[in-house]
């Protein structure tokens, strides 16, 4: 339950003492993109994990064999308590339905998510501002996570630092996750993001560095192609997958879906989570940064503004002297969810058992599920609009695709809602508040509705026109049926042998059955051509109101030209 907390403050003589100092810090970073639909062979739709199969060598990728399929001696209490967490249909979304349901997974019949993982990388050197002191923050793992029947791909990138300090580790969350400069300064430092990341290889090799302070070369590129240019390491890290505006040939193209910040998760283990002061709590919260300076006391935005932080955005459960992670505080604002703790607390430091294996698996799923959720909104959204910018109501070719594209997103939209889409993913009452303060914050409600009825109109939309093209042939044919029985009436009455030729010889009997043949298709087609003006006048025929000389004018206006 979320309970307002009393405004926390510091003893006006901890505001001159140092920084706090972050003994542990986790980062956890989780980019959603839009994959771009990929072509099999026999042009089927691939799958993109088939894809990066396929490539072997030529890619960095492997997938993860998980600790729920692979071999019992991988399988550990933390990872039996992640599982009963949620709610049988989560399980299935999250797990599958046991190890042989790997074998099925390629026509969705096992889990539903696939999983990646790169080991090339072993740390990140980052520079947060020009001047200051090299940061080296070690990667725990780097993955790539794909869903089946939803062309989405999420990059979840973990890291780890001990001993900074408190500044340092606003600073980190704060620039760290960024897929481009979203500017420059007047001497062309780029803002709010790290003035410099290298990926360093498992040797400490360099294998990448930032080109964030290139402004030309970003500005070039959304001149040129009205989409944002991603930043090197960002784009090195998501090979052989490429951006689709990039110019780089690759069979895995992606698309930005989200604001270019990527959602975040933090741990932050410290001496005293008491010390720190309001406006440390707000910045960490809101993921702000450090202050002007390097200062932390004064707030970020205005009181007013932040008046009902601790309602909106603190989960304080745990937020006391007591339990077995005493004074822990959850915070979350959607895009962001940071847990502060005690490092002196072994429970809060266990990773097998404790807060830390916590954050690692279970949060880290419930965020997931909402990042996700968002995503594929966004992405079947995004479907929608490009299948209206390439209809051309004047080419039937471009008609009957945007028919294809429309029946293809709503039958997706249909499975998303039944395997991925769901409220409630927990019993367990911290589990659920979380879960429901992420998707609170991330508007996925209204998103589904909105996107929910955006597809119900398309598919009215079409199911009206089709019934107007049935409406419009079968008022054709009425109209073919209605003139051809008056023949048909008049050959009856008179007879069949009208004319005595079966006596004549074959040839006679052919050329006479030609004829007619010729002659009826014509009389049909041109009736077919005239049957909506026939209609009409069929309609003026029936109205007893009109007069003799209006019904007249009816039959005329079948043979004037321009009438329709």
């Amino acid at each position: 339950m979320l309970s307002p907390l009393s405004k926390t403050t510091a003893p006006a003589e901890c505001e001159a003492t140092a920084a706090p100092q972050v003994r542990h810090l986790r980062q956890v970073l989780l980019w959603p993109l839009r994959l771009l639909p990929v072509r099999g062979a026999s042009g089927t739709h691939a799958r993109p994990w088939q894809v990066l199969r396929e490539m072997g060598d030529a890619s960095p990728w492997r997938e993860v064999v998980d600790e729920y399929t692979g071999e019992r001696d991988r399988f550990h209490e933390r990872h039996y308590n992640e599982f009963i967490t949620f709610l049988p249909y989560v399980q299935q979304f999250l797990y599958g339905e046991g190890r042989a349901s790997r074998d099925a997974d390629d026509d969705g019949g096992g889990s539903p998510m696939r999983v990646f993982r790169r080991r090339d990388i072993a740390a990140v050197r980052v520079v947060p501002r020009p001047g200051d002191a090299p940061i080296t923050l070690s990667i725990v793992h780097i993955d790539l996570y794909f869903f089946f029947d939803v062309d989405v791909v999420l990059l979840n990138v973990e890291v780890s630092a001990d001993e900074l300090s408190l500044p340092q580790a606003h600073e980190v969350l704060y620039r760290f996750g960024r897929g481009y400069p979203p500017g420059w300064d007047a001497q062309g430092r780029a803002l709010h993001c790290m003035a410099s990341v290298e990926w360093l290889g498992p040797d400490g090799e360099v294998r990448v560095r930032s080109d964030a302070q290139q402004r030309e070369a970003f500005l070039a590129h959304v001149c040129e192609h009205r989409a944002p240019r991603i930043a090197a390491h960002w784009a090195f890290l998501l090979e052989p997958m490429v951006a689709d505006h990039s110019g780089s040939d690759g069979r895995l193209r992606y698309r930005q879906i989200e604001y270019y910040r990527m959602p975040l998760m933090a741990y932050l283990a410290l001496d005293d989570p008491r010390a720190l002061t309001r406006a440390d709590f707000i910045r960490l919260g809101l993921v702000t940064g450090a202050g002007r300076g390097g200062s932390d006391a004064s707030l970020p935005f205005g009181e007013e503004h932040l008046a009902d932080f601790e309602q909106r955005y603190c989960y304080d459960r745990f937020w006391a002297n007591t339990g077995a992670a005493p004074n822990t505080r959850y915070l979350c604002c959607g895009q962001a969810l940071v847990v502060i703790g005690d490092a002196k607390s072994e429970f809060f430091a266990c990773r097998d058992r404790g807060v830390l294996a916590q954050f690692r698996h279970q949060h880290f799923l419930l965020f997931l599920i909402a990042h996700f959720q968002k995503a594929a909104l966004l992405m079947f959204s995004d479907r929608l609009v490009e299948a209206l910018k390439r209809l051309d109501i004047s080419r039937p070719d471009s008609v009957k695709r945007f028919k294809r594209e429309i029946r293809a997103c709503f039958e997706g939209f249909l499975r998303f809602t039944h395997r991925y889409w769901f409220h409630e993913v927990s019993e367990q009452a911290q589990a659920r508040a979380l879960f429901s303060l992420c998707a609170t914050h991330l508007g996925t409600d209204a998103l589904y509705l909105e996107v929910k009825e955006r597809i119900a109109d398309m598919n009215d939309y079409l199911d009206a026109d089709s019934l107007r093209r049935q409406a419009n042939t079968v008022v054709r044919l009425t109209v073919v049926t209605i003139f051809g029985l008056i023949g048909t009436v008049t050959t009856g009455f008179l007879g069949m042998n009208l004319l005595a030729e079966s006596d004549a010889p074959m040839t006679r009997k052919l050329w006479i059955f030609a004829v007619t043949f010729i002659v009826t298709t014509v009389l049909t087609v041109y009736t077919m051509s005239k049957s909506k003006r026939l209609s009409d006048f069929l309609d003026a025929l029936s109205d007893e109101r009109l007069s003799l000389w209006a019904k007249i004018k009816a039959l005329a206006a079948v043979w004037r030209p321009g009438v329709d």
